[in-house]
């Protein structure tokens, strides 16, 4: 059953595909001690690689979010259509709960993108698309199981980098927890080598 809901929000990315979770890691702010910090529900301050803290107010509930698709990984089906001008995916599950927190975080991504607020983890090519937002059309189609995202752009440099993101969710989807931390570590590398 499909619901009739269509958004056309004029949004950047192909995290509004439903598991945008290379998304999701904001930059990280730097706690005294030279580390990146992260408040874990129900625990206190972390300190370390893993850790990170952000002062949107929403990003705690986007990261939940985030963390439910990865654990949950093996209970979703992606597929990813490389368009002449973007992308076509679908991300569904057949898990109910799985299928929610689809559908909430393509509702998040969405708002986010739209206001321009950043929500990006360990994802080089998540900063281009906040910065062409305007340049790329977007359709969500919320389905029973998930969402059906189609992302164009006129932009060659914008339908390369929309193409190239939606591989990053793929592995997201298909490694889970790893395929974060191989990508944390990757940004981390990144990281120290420009400074």
């Amino acid at each position: 059953m499909k619901l009739p809901i269509k958004l056309c929000l004029g949004i950047a990315t192909a995290t509004a595909s439903g598991l945008a979770i290379a998304a999701a890691f904001a930059h990280p702010a730097d706690h005294a001690d030279g580390m990146p910090m992260f408040i874990h529900e129900g625990a206190g301050p972390m300190h370390g690689p893993m850790a990170m803290q952000h002062g949107d107010a929403s990003f705690r509930d986007d990261m939940q979010l985030v963390h439910a698709m990865l654990v949950d990984n093996t209970k979703i089906k992606r597929t990813v259509e490389n368009l002449p001008d973007g992308i076509r995916t679908v991300t569904e599950s057949d898990d109910p709960a799985v299928a929610r927190s689809i559908k909430a975080h393509v509702a998040s991504v969405g708002k986010r993108l739209k206001e321009g607020r950043l929500f990006n983890l360990f994802s080089p090519t998540l900063p281009v698309l906040f910065e062409n937002k305007d340049k790329i059309k977007t359709t969500v189609d919320l389905t029973e199981k998930g969402a059906t995202v189609i992302q164009t752009s006129e932009d060659t440099k914008v339908v390369a980098a929309l193409q190239a993101h939606a591989q990053e969710v793929n592995e997201l989807v298909r490694d889970g927890m790893a395929a974060m931390m191989r990508n944390m570590r990757n940004a981390m590398m990144a990281r120290a080598q420009r400074n």
